[in-house]
């Protein structure tokens, strides 16, 4: 039991990271700034979703956002 509170615990901070620093590079407003800063959101993503901290569905449906919005800059 006390493993998996840890586990949870720990979980739940990674899950939070992620989601913080995506709602920050979506507030990006500069393509370059963005472009540079994706690699880095798409791997912490593939990180929690190898470890199913995230559902692999949801990982490929935020990078694949993610990029969009990327492309979409002017």
């Amino acid at each position: 039991m006390r493993s998996s509170e840890t586990r949870k615990l720990r979980n739940r901070y990674y899950g939070k990271t992620m989601r913080n620093a995506v709602r920050k590079f979506r507030s990006l407003e500069d393509k370059n700034e963005a472009t540079a800063k994706l690699p880095g959101i798409i791997s912490m993503i593939d990180k929690l979703s190898k470890r199913t901290i995230i559902h692999k569905n949801k990982a490929g449906n935020l990078k694949s956002k993610l990029t969009r919005m990327v492309n979409s800059m002017s």
